[in-house]
Order: C-alpha cells, then structure tokens, then sequence
C-alpha cells in the first residue's frame, strides 16, 4: 500500500530499509537539516515524507544507522539464503524440512563406525582370549594386568596359609625344635608375601621352605611354573598392545577434501595422502570403495553397498613410494561409479568414498592400515590440489601447511560420458573432413592434367595457361609450371 504525504508526529531514533545498493532507482536521500523531509524513492515508485524539526547532528547518526543496518540486513538475508539453499529441501506433502546429515560409515579419523548388537554366543570371545585381551581399552587392560598378578598372589598365599595351618605350624611359632614347612611364615601376611617372592623368584632368603613337606615343594613347582605362563601371557599381551601399529596410523594423513577436474584431458577424481615420519611404510597400498545403497532390479535393497574405484591396480599405481605426500587418481572412464554423474547431480547424490592405505611398518615390520571417508559435499568439482614441494639447497623441501590447500580451475560440468561423446564427435569431425581433401586430390590432379594437355595444344604466342576450377597460371615457355605444389610441367624443345 502506497503512502503519499504521511506526516508522522515524530522521528525514529533510525530507519532500517530493505533497499539495494548499486541499482538504479533505488536510492536513500537525505534532504537538509533546514527541511528536515526524507524521500524515499522505492522501486514501484511509492513516497514516503515526514516533516520534522531540523536536528543536524542527529541526522548524521540516522545516516549512519541506516547504511549500517542496510548491510546488517543484506548480509543475514545472504546468509539466510545460502543457508536455506544448502540445507534445505522439500518434503513429501509440500513443506521445508531441513536435509539430514548422512551418518559417516567411517569417520575421518579411520575408526569404523558400526556397533554389532544382539551376540548370542559371547563365548566365542573367550575361545581367542589372547586377541579380546589385546583389542580391549587401556583402562581394562591395565585392570586385567594388575588382577591377573593379583589373584595368583592371593591364591597361592591363602594355600600356603593353609598349609601351615594343617601341619600346626602356627601352633608351633616358639618352639625351636619344630620344622616348619615354610620358615618364618606366621600368618597370612607372611605367606602372601612368601608366594610374592616364590612366583616373580625375587628370593630374599629369609623365608625358605624346608624338606620335611613334600606338599610344599609341589606347591611351589606348580606356583613356579603357573608364574611363568602368567607372566608369558601377560607381559606378551602388553607388548603387543603397545607396538600395536594403530598409533602409526595417526601419522598417516589424507586430505580433507576429494577434488574433481581434468588431467590429461580426462575427468579424474583425486585425494592427497602423505607421511608425517622419516620412517616409511614399506609396500605402501591404496584401496578406495563407494559406499552407496542400491536397489536390484528384482527390487531387492542393499544398503551400504561397496563398489571397487579403481586407482591404478591395473597399471600397478596401487602401489605407492610414500616418500613425500602424493595425489592418488581415479580416472572417470566408462567402468568408474561416477561414470553418468556431472557436477549438478553430484550435488544431490549421497555416497560415501572410503580409502584404506596399508603397509608394513619399516621399525617393527607389522602391517598398518589407515582409512578416512569422504562425503558428498567433501568432493570439490573444479578444483585442483595446490603444489607443496619446494627444492632447497641438496634436498626437497615439503611444505605440509599446504597439504589440505585447494584452488579453482576450468573444469567442465558434465558427466565424463558426455565429455567423451563430445571428444568422439570432434574426432570425427576432424577424420570425416581430412578423408574428404585427401579424396579430392586425386581428382584436383585428373582436372589438372586435363588443362595441361588442352592448354600445351591451344597455346599460342609461347604462353602456357593452366587453370583450375577459377585459377589461371601464366608462365612463360621456357619456365617450370606448378599447380598446388605437385603439377609440373616442360615445354618441348620443337615449342621452344
């Protein structure tokens, strides 16, 4: 509704207005503090006055406030938007509801995340409890450690309590004349301490058992030797969890972000992966899967279905020297997963890609595995890894702050298929025109030929005509004629 000639008893302390800048016709003017009248020139052409007192340094400050609040209000409109565009799409019956981010299968980081659920035969972990004892957590490892050496102590020194207790050993404490079966040992604090010093074999000499309780000695055979394979399971238990090569992995990285564009004429999808240790791994390997749900044609659906990308086993560029960071390629061709997918649908799909490096560790010489992901909106089409590697004075340098850097280039929007059609049907533009020259020129060398003999035999006054189509050479009798680099001919001797 227009407004014309409103006057409002008073001034806003400011006025905030939805008006563009750098567009015609849609302007803020301020008249003079004299005036004190405020045109508004909209773009419908509507008018807005109000009178007012004359306040210059008011005015000043509502000039400000309105410019301020102007870009205040264009910049939360932009972002308003950009953020409704990108996580915003519509539902079934019409309404907005905001895109569900898609669960990662695999996390940047590596770590798998699938929780299994309903197990019914748990004793299976026990069949393998050297592997459950190693995958567990420190916190419960370092429990079952301590436990495990504690329960033994205990155990055996309640039995060697026990013992004394049977043969009255304990009765006996003060009478010099008693053999005992563990010298020194008057109560249960003794005998544990004894089983401490029997099984870790510290020995201190002054509890020892005697040869009068042969019970005694098979006790301690047994403690000896149960010892033993406590300590064997234990302690290998704990080596292994700690050269565990997972930690490796942590200095193995992947960059943030997938990148789609051209290399040797060829759309190609790319990730960087790089080693942060001087120590490399030895038969590095790279692997990477698309982790997309599908639907058979039998109306069967699969979720989280794995389709191979392939990134180089038929040519053996797999297999990596990890020396310095490389940018692994999948080239799109007509056997790749992103094979019909150009930039607009790459927008709206929703996959995952999963790579795995593994190799053996150059200190230990176990096998390390290191895995990250990608999402769709983490593959960035047009875009192109900036370069890291530096040559100093007798070395190269690699400057890993660029490592996760990326730039824009040139790159079409299509799919790889139509990109290759497009190429097909250039090349045979080019063959179709060059076969059809190359055919006429037998026939351009027939017309020649012709026009030589007629004109030899019409020529008159030492003159030579030859022509071609709408071409006329003349030359003189006694010259070389040329016709398009290949026709040559010679007067006789008798013309001459």
């Amino acid at each position: 509704m227009a407004l014309e000639n409103s006057v409002f008893p008073s001034r806003p302390d400011s006025l905030a207005l939805p008006v563009e800048e750098k567009e015609e016709g849609e302007a803020v003017e301020v008249a003079s503090a004299s005036t004190g009248v405020f045109n508004l020139s909209e773009e419908l052409g509507h008018v807005v006055t109000t009178e007012t007192t004359p306040s210059p340094p008011i005015k000043a400050k509502v000039n400000r406030s309105i410019q301020a609040k102007m870009a205040d209000q264009e910049a939360k409109a932009n972002q308003h938007g950009k953020k409704i565009q990108a996580e915003k799409e519509r539902g079934r019956f019409g309404w907005a509801r905001a895109r569900r981010k898609r669960q990662r299968y695999v996390e940047k980081n590596g770590r798998c995340n699938v929780q299994h659920g309903n197990m019914r035969k748990t004793y299976r972990y026990l069949t393998d409890i050297f592997t459950t004892l190693v995958d567990l957590n420190w916190r419960c490892s370092l429990f079952v450690f301590v436990m495990a050496y504690s329960v033994t102590w205990l155990f055996f020194g309640a039995i060697w309590y026990l013992i004394a207790y049977w043969r009255g050993d304990l009765d006996h404490l003060e009478d010099q004349t008693w053999t005992p079966c563990v010298n020194n040992v008057n109560g249960f604090i003794s005998a544990f301490l004894f089983s401490i010093e029997t099984e870790t074999t510290i020995g201190y000499g002054y509890r020892v058992i005697t040869d009068q309780c042969p019970v005694g000695t098979m006790l301690l055979l047994l403690q000896a030797i149960l010892g033993s394979m406590v300590n064997a399971f234990m302690v290998g238990c704990m080596f292994v969890k700690i050269s565990q090569p997972n930690k490796r992995a942590e200095t193995l990285v992947f960059s943030k972000h997938a990148v789609i564009s051209l290399r040797d004429d060829k759309l190609c999808l790319m990730f960087r992966v790089g080693d942060l240790r001087s120590s490399h791994i030895v038969g590095a390997n790279m692997r990477a899967k698309l982790i997309k749900s599908k639907q058979t044609q039998e109306g069967e659906f699969i979720p989280l279905n794995q389709t191979d990308i392939s990134v180089g086993f038929e040519t053996g560029d797999d297999r990596l020297f990890l020396v310095s960071p490389l940018v692994i390629s999948h080239e799109i061709d007509s056997h790749s997963p992103f094979w019909d997918m150009s930039q607009a649908q790459l927008e709206k799909e929703d996959f995952e890609i999963v790579v795995i490096l593994e190799g053996m560790v150059e200190a230990t010489g176990m096998t390390c595995q290191a895995r990250s992901s990608y999402l769709t909106e983490e593959v960035l089409w047009g875009h192109r890894f900036s370069p890291m590697m530096l040559l100093a004075e007798g070395f190269f340098d690699i400057d890993y702050g660029a490592f996760h850097h990326t730039f824009e280039v040139d790159t079409p929007s299509c799919s790889a298929r139509d990109l290759s059609l497009a190429a097909a049907r250039l090349d045979a533009h080019l063959y179709w025109s060059i076969s059809s020259r190359l055919d006429e020129e037998p026939t351009l060398a027939s017309q020649a030929t012709k026009q030589l003999d007629s004109s030899s035999a019409n020529s008159k006054g030492g003159e030579a005509t030859f022509t071609i189509g709408e071409m006329t050479d003349i030359q003189e009798q006694s010259g070389l004629g040329e016709l398009n680099g290949s026709v040559a001919t010679d007067q006789p001797e008798s013309e001459a």
